[in-house]
C-alpha cells in the first residue's frame, strides 16, 4: 500500500519521492500563482495580461524537456494550427 501510494510512480519517472514532490509542488505553486493572475485579469483586464499564457507556456516547455522522447519535438503552442488571434 505504501508503494503503491508513495512510490511506484516517481520511480516510474525516474525520481525518488522527495524529487517528486519537490518538482511537482513547484510547478503546482507555479499553476496557482499564474490561475490568480487569471482571475484578478478577468476583473481588470489591464492587469497580468499575459501572466497566464506565459505561466501556461513556461510549464508546457519544462514538462515537455522532462519527456526525453518530446524533448527535441517543437512546442505545440508554436505550431500554425495553435496560434491563436488573442493570448489569455
Amino acid at each position: 500500500m505504501i508503494d503503491r501510494l508513495f512510490r511506484r510512480h516517481p520511480r516510474a519517472v525516474g525520481e525518488s519521492y522527495v524529487e517528486h514532490a519537490a518538482i511537482a509542488g513547484r510547478f503546482g505553486a507555479e499553476m496557482v500563482v499564474g490561475g490568480v493572475a487569471c482571475v484578478v485579469h478577468a476583473v481588470i483586464p489591464a492587469f497580468f495580461e499575459r501572466t497566464a499564457s506565459e505561466t501556461v507556456k513556461r510549464l508546457y516547455g519544462r514538462m515537455k524537456a522532462r519527456q526525453p522522447a518530446f524533448s527535441q519535438q517543437r512546442p505545440a503552442f508554436e505550431e500554425p494550427q495553435w496560434q491563436l488571434e488573442y493570448e489569455i
